[in-house]
């Protein structure tokens, strides 16, 4: 009996996916998405320039890292533990809370965050943050996959896949990478640039009091005949008395002559209300609240509890992008450790109410089961 060829199974493709129209030279060109190198520098002079900016994402990604993750097993978990305290992150330091540090702040920034999680000897040598300028993605052919491509020069799917992390921020429809939460403000931030620029230029020209000296010659004859030499000595004399030293000196002259601080009469426009409408925009699009980044723009410098149920919601969004990361990376030292437990992650409660206001409702709680179970004893009675 002949043996037939077994065929391989048959992959169905999205049908709702970008396709070529034509045949390029290069067969899988088209099926590219390399992270655009302009805006990522863009995103990341934005951080440079606007300090408020930088601040925001460095808060979102303090208050955003907190975490536990435990095993049923005493073994696996002590093993575990020591793994997050120590995973080597490419010699520029160590611990699995600094490694999704440099994730997430990765994600808010340039919209996609990839890692690599290391392996040597059968067991995870360390973790690997990389840098987006070195991945390319590329679509699988049947529309709905992603394959990591990597190198210097050519780009080539990476050959173990399975230990790459990728994470994309609010991706578009049909898109492999994700949205910068810096997207959207360049405008902003140009116009808020522009204003701080044109301020230190203002400041500059009357800061540094200029003076305008006029000398007017009278209507006699020698007043005017010496009117230049007149007025050559003036310079000389007003140059001298406004030399710097710390040494006071007088200016004294005759004739008609005039002293007045150019610009003076006009005032320096008001750059509060414009830079504070350009501040509100970005603040709009970080979630954070104006007192966190040091801007006092109310009377009370107090979270309401809406602002902080609103921020806590950002903060769960952004740890569900990260709770698959580190699963994956657990769950890959446990099995090569010869583990078979599955890791418990617990993520620490976000607390952005003051401490006055946490003690006080813990004190209303405690009064409230004190009084209920009074009531049960009197209804036991």
């Amino acid at each position: 009996m002949p043996f037939k060829k077994q065929k391989a199974p048959p992959t169905v493709p999205v049908q709702t996916a970008e396709r070529a129209a034509s045949p390029l030279l290069f067969p899988f060109a088209e099926q590219y998405s390399p992270a655009s190198s302009a805006a990522l520098t863009l995103y990341r002079a934005l951080r440079d320039s606007v300090p408020v900016i930088d601040a925001a994402i460095d808060k979102l990604v303090r208050l955003t890292i907190g975490f536990d993750v435990h095993c049923a097993s005493a073994d696996a978990d002590n093993a575990l533990q020591q793994f997050l305290r120590t995973v080597p992150l490419g010699g520029c330091g160590c611990g699995m809370s600094a490694f999704l540090s440099t994730y997430l702040d990765q994600l808010l920034t340039c919209g996609t965050a990839v890692g690599e999680i290391v392996v040597q000897d059968g067991t995870v040598a360390g973790l690997y943050n990389a840098p987006l300028r070195n991945v390319e993605l590329r679509r699988n052919a049947d529309g709905f996959g992603c394959t990591v491509c990597a190198g210097k020069i050519t780009k080539l799917p990476v050959p173990y896949p399975e230990l790459i992390l990728l994470s994309a921020l609010n991706p578009e429809p049909g898109a492999l990478h994700g949205t910068s939460l810096l997207h959207g403000l360049p405008f902003v931030s140009s116009v808020l640039l522009k204003i701080f620029a044109a301020t230190g230029q203002n400041w500059e020209r009357v800061g540094n009091v200029r003076f305008a000296v006029t000398y007017k010659p009278q209507n006699d004859a020698m007043d005017r005949a010496f009117a230049k030499e007149r007025a050559v000595q003036i310079a000389e004399q007003w140059s001298e008395a406004m030399q710097p030293g710390g040494r006071v000196r007088d200016f004294v002259s005759v004739g008609d002559v005039s002293i007045r601080v150019i610009g003076a009469d006009a005032p320096i426009p008001d750059s509060e209300v414009p830079a504070r409408q350009m501040l509100e925009q970005i603040l709009a699009k970080t979630g954070l609240p104006p007192f966190l980044l040091g801007l006092s723009w109310s009377s009370t410098e107090r979270m309401s509890a809406q602002q902080a149920d609103v921020l806590t919601s950002e903060l769960e969004a952004y740890r569900t992008l990260l709770t698959p990361v580190l699963y994956k990376i657990c769950c890959t030292y446990l099995r090569l450790s010869g583990f078979t437990d599955d890791p418990q992650i617990t993520w620490n409660d976000i607390t952005l109410q003051d401490e006055v206001e946490l003690k006080r409702a813990r004190l209303y709680e405690a009064q409230a089961e004190q009084i209920l179970q009074n009531l049960k004893k009197e209804g036991s009675c």
